[in-house]
């Protein structure tokens, strides 16, 4: 059966809307071809003449002959971002974070994607398992560049056995043939303490350096544990010990890929070092922060914002008296910043303050994981001054939800106070301080 695509709108001034094609109606077809998703769409309405089949709500079909520019575009958005249904999952990797959810939380937050198109559009990692001879084709005709890769480790049994996949060893194949289609890659390292350490971790930086330049970065970064693990594979966390010997191991092989290659391609997240107790690299060595996304460099990128926003004000006597809350991991790189911001603006009290998470378990630090419940037990009763401020990753893009569906006016009403969310990029950070909660 034919995919049909349902309109969702219909853009002000556009060649759609000069037509009279309406929400509600479907696209059937363009010059006569199916559309599977987005990518087939964009790709052929890039032509100056086209036939396009509308399907309006009363079942009367229109074809449309329609003239125009080159690339230019003719105003229709989809109910269906993808055009297509999302692709799930195939894997049961023993380190998966949504299987150490809790159960009762929105149905979505259990959905797991594996999705090239997501990679491409949204910078989402896959693990190409999924994905058949017909997808890698689509890929390499399309050049869908950059195409993120959940890698974890070259060795073909080991992968099957993380990934709970007999198929994972085999789909890493894909990766020659992006390299000879001459597609830019990044890739994904979960580190597991005991599977893809050690000598595993070095063979897989080993393999995947020859990959490059095409293969541009890679991440290394630690599993996260939740407190939800039961029936799960027994995983251990890492020590400060442990972390000293993974930045050593990165450290040496970006030593030698430097010198060979011109790039250090292999790095760690912020996590290892700030559990090493180890300082953070300078910022030239995060090579433009390619894994950002990922942990790696938002430290040294936060210090390096902050510091050249400060350059520019002056100060004044300002007086404000406001409240960071962010997970413990962050607490004491915002502290830093915060120390610099009020020393130029000495009437601020600024308090940082750490949330426990007990919502996943204290081994979850990051805030981007941090509970609306967790923050209101935490915070409720104590005198936050005129606002508090909330770090942006612990929303969803777009909305005000946190993870356990509480929303941010639910934790403005729990606590009594106003409460401003605050951009991950330093200058927001001393925007938001200097400008008592709003950014302006």
């Amino acid at each position: 059966m034919a995919k049909e695509h349902v309109i969702d709108k219909i853009t002000p001034g556009s060649i759609a809307e000069e037509m009279e094609i309406e929400a509600g109606d479907i696209l059937v077809s363009i010059n006569g071809n199916e559309i599977e998703d987005v990518f087939d769409y964009h790709y052929m309405v890039n032509d100056e003449y086209l036939e396009v089949l509308i399907r309006k709500a009363d079942g009367e079909e229109w074809e449309l002959e329609i003239e125009k520019d080159y690339e230019e575009d003719l105003g229709l958005e989809f109910e269906e971002g993808l055009m297509d249904a999302y692709r799930s999952c195939r894997n049961k990797c023993i380190f998966c974070f949504i299987d150490q959810m809790p159960k009762g939380m929105r149905e979505t937050l259990y959905f797991k994607d594996d999705d090239a198109r997501l990679s491409f559009l949204q910078g989402n990692y896959i693990t190409l398992t999924n994905l058949s001879d017909e997808d890698v084709e689509r890929i390499l005709f399309y050049k869908l560049s950059p195409i993120n890769i959940s890698v974890h480790t070259t060795n073909p049994e080991l992968r099957c056995k993380m990934l709970n996949n007999r198929f994972a060893g085999d789909a890493l194949k894909k990766l020659d043939k992006f390299y000879e289609a001459g597609l830019v890659m990044n890739g994904q390292i979960v580190l597991c303490k005991g599977y893809n350490d050690g000598a595993e971790l070095d063979r897989t930086i080993a393999d995947l350096a020859e990959y490059l330049p095409l293969l541009q970065s890679v991440s290394v970064v630690p599993v996260g544990l939740t407190k939800y693990r039961d029936g799960l594979a027994k995983l251990e966390k890492f020590t400060k010990e442990d972390a000293k010997e993974v930045i050593r191991q990165i450290k040496t092989w970006q030593e030698t890929l430097l010198e060979k290659y011109d790039t250090r391609m292999i790095h760690a997240s912020d996590e290892w070092y700030l559990l090493a107790g180890l300082p953070l690299p300078e910022e030239e060595q995060y090579e433009g922060y390619p894994q950002i996304e990922n942990g790696v460099g938002m430290i040294r990128s936060l210090d390096v914002e902050v510091d050249e926003a400060l350059e520019e004000l002056t100060g004044d006597d300002r007086t404000y008296m406001l409240t960071l809350a962010t997970g413990k991991l962050a607490a004491p790189i915002i502290e830093e910043q915060v120390k610099k911001i009020t020393k130029k603006y000495p009437n601020i009290r600024a308090n940082v303050i750490a949330i426990r998470n007990d919502f996943f378990g204290e081994d979850i630090t990051v805030a981007g994981l941090l509970t609306g419940q967790d923050i209101i037990a935490q915070l409720q009763g104590m005198d936050l001054g005129d606002a508090l401020l909330l770090p942006s990753v612990l929303l969803r893009d777009g909305e005000d939800v946190l993870l356990d569906d509480f929303t941010v006016t639910d934790v403005e009403k729990a606590l009594q106070t106003k409460i401003y969310i605050v951009q991950s990029e330093g200058r927001d950070l001393v925007d938001s301080i200097i400008n008592g909660g709003k950014q302006g």
